[in-house]
């Protein structure tokens, strides 16, 4: 290498796997003597990273799109490498090349540890890279990480998915369910901890799941309440859990352990149990509402929210109507919907029952009007309601005009708030009383009651005083689904298959 630093970029799409990998992907090559591209760099990089997602239908369009756009830039920037990983470089392997010749390294889900080995190759070879791996070769966790938080953090709890639904391609991708040791969990959080951390969410494709490795199916229960004798730890939230996998041990551990915050993503898919059994989700609309009943009981305070596919092959109006039904049921306090896509691989691609796109989007209109206002409702109910927030950074667009900040409830809510004369930093606690109700956020607009720092808010000044660029750090959690990084699609269980 020069003795100039060589920068790089990762851009993200796709779920909270995807960003969390991308935290890796920054950790491995700072490791390896890159630095980070100034933000907003937008592809003029040395390196340029893509950490790719294969959900969506559009998912191929938009990767080589982009690719396309940078061809041009690469032959202007002599020693510029363009490299693809992610699901979708995992199921299209050698194609990225055959249509992008310009690509230099192309990674797959299990091996992201060798994208620097992989650059260097490509670069001493000067030929593609095509290195995919079919199982994990080391737990991800083990890897070098770039936080893109200082007060908020991701730990994987599994990697992979032994579910079968029809319309989904990550277990093909991300392969079958590896679940990591609870020591080695908790003593990642224990360690996050310690640098200032204070609000973890455990991840995996299936976290209620955790522990069928293990051979314990209490294991998540016992997770969640051994996260609670964590001193400093404030906030411990999770996603995403599946219907099948929930079990009344789980509830009792959120609603005992204080630092589990009231906030639950129960992906539905569809509220008709003919739609349910296409998709091979082994549960039914009763027990989706009887886990709904048991965790309000349990926490009258929770909010719950979403995923729902539109527009399944075979749905008809009157499996739609079930839909409808669920939703004005478990009054959610929001849900991230979808129109069906079809996905190369999947079994439901297949399927007989394929349905219009106009009428995918007349159903998708109807249903969106019905959450939003429901939404709506719910969060009006929050109005007069005293509420600690985490003050958030890079949440609030409107922020410097409304002279607001931004924070989170314990359930997740987005609040803005008016900012105190106190200085307060990302990572900080606030109280405030709760004025007014839109459907997506809620306002302070009163003078705040009081202003807690925090070691967290300390770690986030520390670094924002390195001389290093400050990253776009935001808030954990999930109507966000509150990653650490922003995610260029709408998050809900992330690749919506949980």
């Amino acid at each position: 290498m020069s003795a100039t630093p060589r920068t790089y970029e990762v851009m993200t799409y796709g779920c909270q796997m995807n960003v969390h990998d991308s935290e890796r992907l920054s950790g491995l090559l700072e490791d390896a003597g890159y630095v980070r591209a100034p933000e907003g760099a937008d592809g003029d990089a040395d390196v340029v990273v893509f950490n790719t997602c294969a959900v969506r239908e559009n998912a191929d369009n938009k990767l080589y799109g982009n690719l396309g756009r940078l061809a041009p830039r690469k032959t202007t920037r002599p020693g510029m490498q363009i490299a693809v990983g992610g699901c979708l470089a995992q199921k299209d392997r050698d194609t990225i090349v055959k249509k992008a010749p310009w690509v230099d390294v192309v990674f797959g889900t299990h091996n992201i540890g060798k994208l620097p080995v992989l650059l260097e190759r490509a670069r001493l070879q000067e030929e593609a890279q095509v290195e995919i791996a079919e199982s994990l070769e080391a737990f991800p966790s083990t890897l070098p990480t770039r936080r893109e938080s200082a007060y908020a953090a991701w730990v994987s709890i599994s990697v992979g998915c032994n579910n079968t639904c029809t319309f989904c391609i990550v277990p093909a991708l991300r392969g079958k369910e590896e679940d990591r040791r609870p020591g080695d969990i908790l003593a990642e959080v224990e360690a996050l901890v310690a640098e200032g951390v204070s609000e973890i969410t455990l991840l995996g494709q299936n976290v209620n799941a955790y522990g069928s490795d293990l051979g314990d199916r209490e294991a998540f229960s016992k997770l969640l309440r051994a996260c609670g004798g964590i001193e400093g730890l404030e906030r411990v939230r999770f996603t995403s859990p599946h219907p099948k996998d929930f079990t009344d041990d789980v509830i009792a551990a959120m609603a005992e352990t204080p630092n589990v915050m009231p906030q639950l993503h129960m992906p539905l898919q569809s509220g008709s149990d003919t739609v349910l059994r296409a998709m091979r989700r082994s549960y039914r609309q009763e027990r989706f509402l009887g886990i709904i009943e048991k965790v309000r009981a349990a926490m009258p305070y929770a909010a719950i929210s979403t995923d729902i596919i539109v527009g399944f092959p075979g749905e008809t109006e009157e499996d739609f109507e079930q839909t409808m039904h669920v939703v004005r049921e478990a009054r959610f306090t929001n849900a991230f919907t979808f129109q069906y896509s079809k996905r190369p691989g999947t079994p439901a691609a297949e399927m007989d029952g394929q349905i219009p796109k106009e009428v995918v989007q007349a159903r998708y209109e109807r249903l969106v009007a019905l959450q939003e206002e429901i939404s709506w409702d719910e969060n009006k109910k929050q109005v007069g309601r005293t509420l600690e927030l985490m003050v958030a950074e890079g949440e609030g667009r409107k922020d410097d005009s409304t002279h607001r900040l931004s924070g989170r409830a314990p359930d997740n809510r987005l609040v803005h708030f008016t900012k105190p004369e106190e200085a307060v930093r990302p990572g900080d606690v606030v109280t405030v009383e709760i004025t007014y109700a839109a459907p997506h956020h809620l306002l302070a607009e009163g003078p705040v009651l009081s202003v807690r720092r925090t070691r967290a808010g300390d770690a986030w000044e520390k670094r924002n005083a390195a001389p290093a660029a400050a990253p776009a750090g935001v808030m954990l959690g999930l109507p966000g689904i509150g990653a650490p990084a922003p995610s260029t699609v709408p998050a809900g269980s992330g690749c919506g298959c949980d």
